[in-house]
């Protein structure tokens, strides 16, 4: 890749180490391996492949992992800047490893963040401003039936060893891929008819020849997701079991991995409980501010909700608001709070092709020609949208949070080598600090504002319930009384969250068939959070033993310097 040399974080120039080599290395065997996961960092000359899910493909990382592995060890690091590259490595590489031996890659099928979506989602993000980018538009979809083969046999190959998803992530996956098979309502069809096309292929005839290759690829990956389909529903879903919950010993696993720490699951049920119950007494303070003394939360949000000034009608205005939203923030912490680099200045603002109900970021590419942008996939049946709930997700997403975080790690060059640059990402460092943002936006004054301030308190008892959610059902811990007792369930968890999340139906059903595919991953939000301010403290702390003023805005500084690390490397790195 890049032979750039690297820094030390404050300006000074640091020759690249043999570590560095060897994580860089990594990521382009990493590229060569998982051409979708080449598109995302935006390392070029992959965009035209597809990655191979089969299982021959997927020992095959595995082993890269392992080879890696075995490299570092024999590698000593130089400086600090290679002491957290070391244990990042030997924390992420190991995990990829023992999630492969338990067989979680093989089987990978839930309602976000699976392959069946990842084959889809990387082309939101390929390179689509030239005749040359389409050509490999082309080539990529008129594969993806070999990735899809691939991913099948993945899938049987696992539920041959008795690891199948459960029902309902089989069933709603299923009709995910009906949805892409669809030639009425099929994605691939309104994308190589779409605009972004239109405006990169003129009227020559090589151009027109780029068109056919798409339409004909665009055919190829409907009728291969219409053979995942049928897959699923009359091969996976028969042995699929009922019960949601994956038990404490894969929990555990799952937990570590989005997190890059280890916790005590039933403390932190625990304390998610606690956390819940103080974001509600702080919600009634202030929905007493919305709506008078003595109003509920929920009729301080009716009172919201009714507010036409706080009302957005379409999409097209959620995606101007959104925009002119993070434009102001970008600008008013912009060498205040923040020292924001020119290339992460930038971030754009997007409706999502797809209509699932998520909210997600996508990073800049290693040379910032793709920018930062903030994706909102909205439900076909919404049409309006609350500001006073979603100021507090635009700064989540953008600045200070996710656009900033990963946006700094990628202009690391002269510090940082490219996997800690661009390709390690750990949930709990990512989104803890996503939601570590929020309040901190809520500290300093940007969300004074009642009825913004007490969006940002219902996003944050979002994540906290879904803390005691997600724990308690995969754990099937008992349940709270006021949920009729016994032991948690998916029913129950859908009670639960609609007395505490106030989300349309369509939003909230799909926030729980995602915690319920995916676990651990929905507590690394609430619990990054706790584990970064925990980190912030034993700084300060730190600090105040040696006598020496915290400065806060350095500390952000540093923090983000290294890149997304598990918690646990980012605390002894820090403190």
């Amino acid at each position: 890749m890049t032979t750039h040399p690297a820094g030390d974080g404050a300006g000074h120039a640091r020759a690249r180490s043999a570590l560095d080599d060897v994580a860089n290395a990594f990521v382009q065997r990493s590229a060569a391996l998982d051409p979708f996961g080449a598109t995302a960092l935006g390392i070029p000359g992959h965009d035209h492949l597809v990655t191979d899910y089969s299982p021959a493909a997927v020992d095959a990382r595995a082993e890269l992992s392992r080879t890696t592995l075995d490299e570092i060890s024999r590698t000593s690091p130089v400086d600090a800047v290679d002491e957290v590259t070391l244990a990042a490595m030997r924390e992420r590489l190991g995990l990829d490893l023992e999630l492969h031996a338990a067989g979680e890659v093989h089987s990978s099928l839930n309602v976000i963040a699976s392959p069946l979506q990842g084959m889809r989602d990387v082309l939101d993000i390929a390179p689509q401003g030239t005749s040359e980018h389409w050509e490999a538009i082309a080539a990529r979809l008129s594969a993806l039936p070999q990735a899809i083969e691939g991913y099948v046999e993945s899938l049987r190959w696992s539920a041959g060893r008795g690891r199948v998803a459960a029902l309902l992530q089989v069933t709603e996956c299923a009709a995910q891929a009906d949805e892409l098979a669809d030639p009425a309502t099929s994605f691939f069809t309104e994308f190589v008819h779409g605009p972004a096309a239109a405006a990169a292929l003129d009227d020559s005839s090589a151009c027109a020849a780029v068109r056919k290759e798409l339409e004909h690829g665009a055919r190829a990956a409907s009728e291969a997701y219409g053979t995942l389909a049928r897959f699923l529903r009359e091969e996976l879903a028969p042995l699929a079991p009922l019960d949601d919950a994956v038990g404490r010993d894969r929990y555990a696993l799952a937990s570590r991995y989005f997190l890059g720490a280890t916790v005590d699951l039933d403390e932190t049920y625990e304390w998610g409980l606690e956390e819940l119950a103080r974001v509600v007494e702080e919600q009634t303070a202030v929905a007493a501010q919305v709506a008078g003394r003595g109003a509920t939360v929920a009729e301080a949000v009716e009172r919201l909700d009714a507010d036409p000034s706080r009302t957005l009608h379409g999409t097209e205005e959620l995606r101007r608001w959104m925009q002119e939203t993070s434009d102001d923030a970008v600008r008013s912490l912009n060498g205040v709070h923040f020292d924001i680099p020119d290339p992460v200045l930038d971030l754009e603002c997007r409706i999502a092709p797809t209509q699932t109900g998520g909210i997600y970021y996508t990073p800049p590419s290693d040379d910032f020609s793709r920018p930062g942008r903030m994706w909102w996939s909205v439900p076909a049946e919404v049409t309006e949208f609350s500001t006073w709930r979603e100021k507090t997700t635009v700064f989540h997403e953008g600045v200070p949070g996710h656009h900033l975080q990963a946006g700094q790690a990628v202009h690391e060059r002269g510090t940082l080598n490219d996997w800690r640059r661009l390709a390690c990402w750990v949930s709990g460092h990512g989104e803890g600090w996503a939601l570590y943002a929020e309040r901190l936006m809520a500290d300093l004054g940007y969300l004074d504002d009642p009825g913004d301030r007490l969006g940002m308190l219902d996003a944050q008892r979002m994540r906290a319930a879904r803390v005691v959610l997600d724990i308690g059902v995969h754990l099937r811990k008992p349940a709270p009384a006021d949920l009729g007792g016994g032991v948690w369930d998916a029913a129950k968890a859908w009670d639960f969250l609609n007395a505490n999340v106030s989300m349309t139906g369509p939003f909230l059903r799909f926030e729980l068939n995602r915690y319920l595919g995916w676990p651990g991953q929905a507590p690394s939000y609430k619990v990054g959070q706790r584990l970064w301010e925990q980190t912030r403290d034993a700084a300060r702390e730190s600090a105040a033993r040696a006598g020496q003023p915290f400065d806060i805005k350095q500390f952000h500084a540093r923090a983000l310097g290294l890149g997304s690390v598990g918690l646990d490397v980012l605390k002894d790195a820090l403190t």
